[in-house]
C-alpha cells in the first residue's frame, strides 16, 4: 500500500512486535519451567507439569512444574531458612537488592512485555506502556522503603515468611504489588502464580539470580489451586496475601481462620462509573473505553456498571456507539489493536454466559461490530443498555469486555445505585465541577476513586477495596503495615482464660435490701432488657454476689447492630464534635472516678490503688483518643504524573467488639474510643467477670452527650455474643481479645460480608499508651480511600 492509499482511507495496518527472543527464552528452559526454591530451579518432585497455551492461538507455550506438598514445603524451609539474616541486613542493603531488581526489569522491559502479551493475552501496548514501567516503579519505590524502614517504623518488626497467591489479570504487576514491599522490609516470599499465566514470574527468578539477591529470600512455586491450598494451610506460613476472586478468598479467610496468620485480600469488584450531566462527554466516552475495555475488562477494578445522569443518557451511548465502532480486536503483538484475547476458554465462555442470560433479563446488546480472529478466545467489546439494578448483569462481576449502563437522576440517586453492590473496589466520577465531584467521592464505600480519570495507579499510592473487595492496601505507606508487626508482640504471652468466667445463669440470691441490682443492657442510646429474658450474676473475688448482667443473645446483637447501623450521623460529624464529646466522656468519668475504683476493686480483689490506676489510665486513654479524632489525618500523594491522590483516613462502619476479659474497664474503654474517635459505631461484649465495669459506664456516655447508636453494651457469653457478631451482615469489622478458640470462631464466622478481622491472642500491654494508644488502635478503625485529582488542560 503506498503512502497516498494509506493517507486517502486511514486504515490501520498491522504493525507486529517480534516474539524471536520470547521464543529463545522459552527454548532456554527447554520449554519446561522449573521451579525456583531456594535460589536454584528444582524439578517438580512429583513430576507433574502443565501447560500455559497462548490464549490468541490456543497453541502450547510451555509446560510448567506442578509443585506438591514435598515443593511448597521446600520453598517455606528456604523462605525460613533466609528470612533472619535478609531482615538483620541494613535497610540501605536490601535497598540495593530492590534497586538491581528495579534496573533489571528496565533492561529486559521488552522481554518482559512480548512473554506478558503471549502468556495472558492482553495488547502488546498494555504491557509495553503500563504494566512493565509500573512494575520497575513499585521495586523503585519500595527500595526507598527498605531504606528508611528503621527510621519511619521504629516500633516495627517484618512479619516472616509471606505466602503471596496472584492473579492472571495482571501477572507480572501483581508479583510487584507483593513482592515489592514484602522484601523491603525484611520479609521472605513463597510466591504462587496463576495457573494461566505463569511465564513472566519464571522469567522474574531468572532476573533475581540475575541481580544477586540472596538464595531463599524469593521462592517462586507453580501450580493450579492444590499448590495455593498448600500454602494457605502452611503451618510456617506467618503472612497471607491474595489478589483473586471473593469467592476464592472467603475459602482463604475460612482456611486460614484461627492459624494466627496475617490476611490481606483483594478481591472482585462491580466498579461504578458515574458521569454527569456538565461533564466533558468526549473525554468521558474516552474514560470508558480505558475503564472497561482495557485488558478486556478482566479487571478487578473494571468501571463495569457505567451510570448516566439521565439528561444527557442518551447523548453519551450514541457517543459510545460510535466509539465502540472504532475499536480494534486482535492478536496481543499487534501494536495497532485495542483488545486482545481472553485469557482462556473456560473465562470465554463465562462471558458468553452472562451475557446471554443479561439478554434473557431484558437488556439490550450492541456489541461493536468487528471481525474476531478465526482461533484463539476472542470477545467482542460489548455494550448492554435497558439494565436494572437488580439485573445479573449489574451485580455480577462478569471480568470481561462487557459494560452495562443505566441512568440516574440526582447525586443522591447517583450514590445510592454506585453503592448498591457487595463490592466496593473503585469509581470513577466525571464532572467539570470539581465541588460536586469531591462532594460524591467521599459517599462512595469503595477504597479509590478517580475523578474524570480511570485506572490511575502508582507504587506510592494504596490499592484496595471496602466491603467483599476484601481488606488491606497495596502500596504506599498504607500498604506497608500488612508487611510488618507491633515488636512487642515478639515476646507477648498467650491469653490463657479459665472456660467459665462467671456463675452461670439462674436465680441469684435477693439482695438483702430487697433492690433489684441487674444492669440493662445499653442499646441505641438507651437502656434495654435481654430479650431472652435471662441474667447473669457477676461473683467477686471473694466469690460474694455484686450484681447481675443481662444474659445477651442473638436477637440483642440483631437489635445492637441495626441501632449502630443507623447512627450515620456519627460518621459524617465533623472530627472537633467527636473529640469534643469525648473529652465530655472522659471528665465525667473522672468525676466518678472514686465510684468506679471500688466497682473494680471489689470485682477483681485488687488493692484500691491497683483500680484507682486502672480508672486513672482509662481516663487518660479518652483523653488521648480525644486529641487524636481530629489530628489522624490523611496525606497527599504526589503521583508521577499531573495531579494528587488523596489519601483519606475514612471509619470501617459497624464495629464489633469482644472486648478483653482483663482490665475489665481501660481494655473496654481503649477499644471504644479508638473505634468511635475514627467515626465508626460500635457493639461492644464487655469482659464477662467484670461485666458491671462496663455497665456502669453508659451512665457516663448518657450524660456525654454521646448520640444514641454509637456505643452499644451487650453483655453475657463472649464467645456466643461475638460468634453472632462475626455472622451478622451488617456488620463491617470484628475485633476479638481472648484465647486462639476466640479468635478461630470469629475470623470463620467473618466470611459471609467478609468482614475485616483483627484478633489477638496475645496479652497486650493495655497500660502502655504507646502500644494501647492513638495510631496502635486507630490504623485497625480506619479505612484509606485514595481519591485521585488529576488537574490540568
Amino acid at each position: 500500500m503506498s503512502v497516498a492509499e494509506i493517507l486517502d482511507d486511514l486504515d490501520y495496518g498491522p504493525a507486529p512486535e517480534g516474539d524471536g527472543p520470547a521464543r529463545d527464552w522459552l527454548k532456554q528452559h527447554d520449554g519446561q519451567t522449573g521451579l525456583f526454591i531456594d535460589g536454584d530451579w528444582r524439578q517438580p518432585n512429583s513430576g507433574a507439569w502443565f501447560e500455559t497455551r497462548d490464549p490468541a492461538t490456543g497453541a502450547v507455550l510451555a509446560k510448567v512444574a506442578a509443585a506438591d506438598a514435598a515443593d511448597v514445603e521446600a520453598a517455606v524451609a528456604a523462605a525460613r531458612a533466609a528470612q533472619p539474616e535478609w531482615a538483620a541486613l541494613p535497610g540501605h542493603e536490601r535497598a540495593r537488592s530492590l534497586y538491581a531488581l528495579a534496573r533489571m526489569i528496565q533492561k529486559n522491559s521488552r522481554l518482559f512485555a512480548v512473554i506478558e502479551a503471549l502468556d495472558n493475552g492482553k495488547p502488546i501496548r498494555e504491557t509495553r506502556d503500563i504494566d512493565i514501567p509500573l512494575v520497575a516503579r513499585h521495586f523503585y519505590h519500595h527500595a526507598g522503603w527498605a531504606q528508611v524502614m528503621k527510621t519511619e517504623f521504629p516500633d516495627r518488626v517484618p512479619v516472616g515468611v509471606c505466602g503471596q497467591i496472584i492473579p492472571w489479570n495482571f501477572p507480572l504487576l501483581m508479583l510487584a504489588w507483593k513482592i515489592a514491599p514484602a522484601i523491603a522490609l525484611g520479609n521472605t516470599v513463597v510466591l504462587k502464580p496463576a495457573e494461566f499465566t505463569p511465564l513472566t514470574a519464571i522469567l522474574f527468578a531468572d532476573i533475581c539470580r540475575m541481580a544477586g539477591l540472596p538464595k531463599g529470600v524469593v521462592n517462586i512455586v507453580t501450580g493450579d489451586g492444590s499448590t495455593g491450598e498448600l500454602i494457605v494451610k502452611h503451618p510456617d506460613i506467618d503472612k497471607l496475601a491474595f489478589t483473586g476472586s471473593t469467592e476464592v478468598g472467603r475459602r482463604i479467610r475460612e482456611a486460614s481462620a484461627g492459624s494466627g496468620k496475617s490476611l490481606t485480600l483483594e478481591l472482585g469488584g462491580k466498579s461504578p462509573f458515574i458521569v454527569f450531566d456538565d461533564a466533558d462527554l468526549d473525554s468521558a466516552v474516552e474514560g470508558v473505553v480505558d475503564a472497561i475495555w482495557f485488558n478486556q475488562g478482566q479487571v478487578c477494578c473494571a468501571g463495569s456498571r457505567l451510570l448516566v445522569q439521565e439528561s444527557v443518557h442518551d447523548k453519551l451511548i450514541d457517543k459510545l456507539k460510535l466509539r465502540l465502532e472504532t475499536l480494534r480486536v486482535g492478536q496481543p503483538l499487534d501494536k495497532a489493536i485495542d483488545v486482545g484475547a481472553i485469557v482462556d476458554q473456560v473465562q470465554l465462555d463465562r462471558i458468553r454466559a452472562l451475557v446471554e442470560q443479561g439478554a434473557e433479563e431484558g437488556a439490550e446488546v450492541f456489541q461493536a461490530p468487528c471481525a474476531l480472529p478465526a482461533n484463539g478466545f476472542f470477545f467482542p467489546p460489548t455494550l448492554m443498555t435497558s439494565v436494572q439494578p437488580a439485573s445479573t448483569c449489574a451485580r455480577v462481576e462478569i471480568f470481561g469486555p462487557v459494560l452495562v449502563a443505566m441512568s440516574f437522576r440526582t447525586p443522591d440517586e447517583a450514590v445510592t445505585l454506585a453503592n448498591n453492590s457487595e463490592y466496593g473496589l473503585a469509581a470513577s466520577v466525571w464532572s467539570e465541577s470539581v465541588n460536586l465531584a469531591l462532594d460524591i467521592a467521599p459517599k462512595l464505600k469503595c477504597g479509590v476513586v478517580w475523578i474524570n480519570a480511570t485506572n490511575l495507579f502508582d507504587a506510592g499510592s494504596g490499592f484496595g477495596g471496602y466491603k467483599e473487595s476484601g481488606y488491606g492496601r497495596e502500596g504506599g505507606r498504607e500498604g506497608l503495615s500488612a508487611y510488618m508487626k507491633p515488636a512487642w508482640l515478639i515476646d507477648a504471652e498467650p491469653i490463657i482464660e479459665p472456660a467459665e468466667q462467671s456463675a452461670p445463669i439462674g436465680i441469684a440470691p435477693v439482695d438483702a435490701t430487697g433492690i433489684d441490682r441487674t444492669a440493662k443492657m445499653y442499646i441505641g442510646g438507651k437502656q434495654a432488657r435481654p430479650d431472652g429474658g435471662y441474667a447473669r450474676p457477676i461473683a467477686g473475688a471473694d466469690g460474694a454476689l455484686i450484681g447481675e448482667v443481662g444474659e445477651g443473645n442473638r436477637k440483642d446483637i440483631r437489635n445492637a447492630v441495626e441501632a449502630a447501623r443507623k447512627a450515620t450521623g456519627w460518621a459524617v460529624a465533623s472530627e472537633h464534635l467527636r473529640a469534643q464529646i469525648l473529652y465530655y466522656i472522659a471528665e465525667n468519668l473522672d468525676a466518678r472516678s472514686a465510684e468506679f475504683a471500688v466497682r473494680l476493686s471489689a470485682l477483681t480483689g485488687e488493692g484500691r490503688g491497683k483500680a484507682r490506676r486502672e480508672v486513672r489510665v482509662s481516663v487518660d486513654r479518652l483523653f488521648d483518643f480525644a486529641a487524636w479524632a481530629d489530628k489522624y489525618e490523611g496525606v497527599v500523594h504526589r503521583p508521577p504524573f499531573r495531579g494528587l491522590a488523596l489519601a483519606m483516613n475514612e471509619p470501617v462502619g459497624v464495629v464489633g467488639v469482644v472486648a478483653p476479659e482483663t482490665p475489665g474497664l481501660l481494655g473496654f474503654v481503649t477499644l471504644m474510643a479508638g473505634a468511635i474517635a475514627a467515626g465508626n459505631t460500635t457493639v461492644i461484649v464487655p469482659s464477662e467477670s467484670q461485666a458491671l465495669a462496663a455497665t456502669d459506664l453508659y451512665q457516663v456516655l448518657e450524660t456525654s452527650d454521646l448520640p444514641g447508636g454509637v456505643v452499644n453494651i451487650i453483655t453475657g457469653d463472649r464467645r456466643a455474643l461475638g460468634l453472632e457478631l462475626a455472622k451478622h451482615d451488617a456488620v463491617d469489622a470484628i475485633w476479638a481479645f481472648g484465647p486462639p478458640d476466640l479468635a478461630e470462631s470469629v475470623e470463620r464466622a467473618s466470611i459471609g460480608n467478609l468482614k475485616q478481622t483483627w484478633t489477638e491472642t496475645v496479652a497486650r500491654q493495655w497500660y502502655n499508651a504507646r502500644i494501647s494508644g492513638g495510631r496502635q488502635i486507630l490504623g485497625h478503625a480506619t479505612q484509606v480511600k485514595n481519591i485521585w485529582v488529576p488537574y490540568g488542560e
